[in-house]
């Protein structure tokens, strides 16, 4: 067993033992999470997950809104912006200088990250800095999970030791699906809309990365306008099924598979099929550690080292 399996499978106690922020209050203000890669992933879940809960929220890469802020946000708005910043190692280049730059302008900064005593930490007005996995590699696993939670809680959510075993549950679930179900497969689509888009994102990544596989990840509504003409027998969708609209994906699961996909379904029906009923933003945290062990599953069956993944590294620090 490798470090990245290594990882995956022994998260779920890093969730137990992990103190959670309480929920933001602030209805008024808006909430911009920001974050590079994985972490804009989160971001993007995270953000939905606010909006959910009745706050103002949206998600930009962190360089984005280090360069150019009022793209995203009005000069009126731009000093009643609360920023919530992720990053694993407290270290990436442009999440730090987004958050002093938005220290600068007046704004709140919160930082989620793994990493304690970090340029972040010293950068933002309040840093919540969690244990994780501590031979973590490359790959961002563990630390993603823990941060994606910390979100949530923000949210208003509640995180329970019960999320850790649901997520359990549902990863030694899909565990048990042989990897040559879908190992001749070579394009991988996920699918995901409100707050599972970015998780269909951070699954795309995790896959591409990992394995060096051809990923895509869309709003499920999206793929037909385009996208579409790329699935044949190589294809593989993976739907993360939305308890409010899955009607409608498993409508377009079926034209799919008609046209010659593999279906994984994540709460819904697929070739192959893993569930939970939860019914709310929390869904991705319970799905999140099963999307990586896809990635490891598939990388493995396929003879690639997820330890050392091409031309990454574990933090991105950048000249200046």
């Amino acid at each position: 067993m490798n470090m990245t399996e290594q990882g995956i499978l022994s998260q779920f106690p890093y969730w137990k033992k992990a103190t959670f922020p309480s929920p933001l209050r602030d209805m008024d203000s808006l909430h911009v999470v920001i974050g590079c890669g994985t972490s804009y992933n989160l971001a993007l879940t995270i953000a939905a997950a606010m909006t959910e809960s009745g706050m103002l929220a949206m998600a930009v890469p962190a360089g984005e809104w280090y360069l150019r802020p009022h793209s995203y946000v009005s000069s009126d708005r731009i000093s009643r912006t609360v920023v919530i910043a992720l990053s694993r190692s407290g270290s990436t280049t442009e999440t730090v200088d987004a958050a002093r730059a938005s220290r600068d302008l007046g704004q709140t900064v919160i930082g989620l990250t793994c990493a304690p005593d970090t340029p972040l930490a010293r950068a933002c007005t309040t840093i919540h800095a969690f244990e994780t996995f501590p031979d973590e590699g490359i790959v961002m696993t563990a630390s993603a999970s823990l941060m994606l939670l910390a979100g949530l809680a923000l949210a208003g959510f509640d995180i329970g030791a019960d999320l850790a075993d649901r997520a359990q549950a549902m990863l030694e679930t899909f565990d048990k699906v042989s990897p040559a179900t879908y190992s001749d497969r070579t394009h991988f689509v996920f699918l995901g809309g409100g707050a599972n888009y970015g998780l269909a994102l951070e699954g795309a990544l995790k896959l591409q990365e990992m394995a060096l596989c051809f990923t895509q990840g869309f709003h499920p509504g999206e793929y037909r306008h385009g996208p579409v003409s790329l699935v044949d027998e190589k294809t593989a969708i993976v739907m993360l099924y939305h308890p409010e609209t899955r009607d409608l994906e498993e409508a377009l699961t079926r034209e799919l598979s008609e046209k010659g996909a593999l279906i994984i379904g994540f709460d819904g029906p697929g070739d192959v099929s893993v569930t939970d009923d939860i019914a709310d933003p929390r869904q991705t945290a319970v799905i999140l550690p099963s999307l990586q062990l896809l990635g490891e599953r598939y990388a493995a069956v396929n003879g690639v080292d997820t330890t050392q993944p091409r031309h990454l590294t574990k933090v991105v620090v950048l000249d200046k």
